[in-house]
């Protein structure tokens, strides 16, 4: 099974051998609630978010990435910040890679579409912020979260 494991601050991961610019897009419906993935790969949740691709911008690769991943397309209203710890690993069983995080996440609303599971999301959900401590989110992606709960806006972090 392909696998991916996240590594932040830990001593015995991997050397990277590769850096990829990806965008989240962390969509907020008009209950205040936040639209999470629970990622087939972690079994965590997750901001819909990945790789950018040529010929597109980060808004661009956020709302297709949003889309692909959840059912809900959105539009971008601002941006929360950059992420980029040298110490936050991602390692891909299936190839070896093992990438450097270099994040950049979106705030968006949703413009349409219906939550719903796929071959990167066994499920999806509208999230209210209480609940969040109920779920299972790795801790960077959760950095992310309270950051946007606690109206801190990070252009590099």
């Amino acid at each position: 099974m392909n696998r991916r494991i996240e590594h932040w601050h830990n001593p015995h991961a991997p050397a990277p051998n590769s850096l990829v610019p990806a965008s989240n897009l962390l969509v907020v419906n008009d209950s205040s609630e936040i639209l999470m993935q629970r990622r087939r790969d972690t079994g965590q949740w997750a901001l819909p978010g990945g790789k950018q691709e040529l010929g597109e911008t980060p808004s661009e690769c956020a709302v297709r990435e949003c889309e692909e991943e959840t059912g809900i397309r959105a539009r971008v209203t601002g941006i929360l910040g950059v992420y980029s710890d040298p110490a936050h690993l991602v390692e891909y069983t299936s190839n070896g890679e093992v990438r450097q995080e270099f994040e950049i996440t979106l705030i968006g609303e949703p413009v349409g579409g219906t939550p719903s599971a796929n071959d990167e999301a066994s499920e999806v959900r509208w999230i209210s912020p209480k609940e969040l401590d109920n779920f299972d989110i790795h801790v960077t992606m959760r950095r992310q979260l309270d950051d946007y709960l606690n109206k801190r806006y990070p252009i590099v972090d």
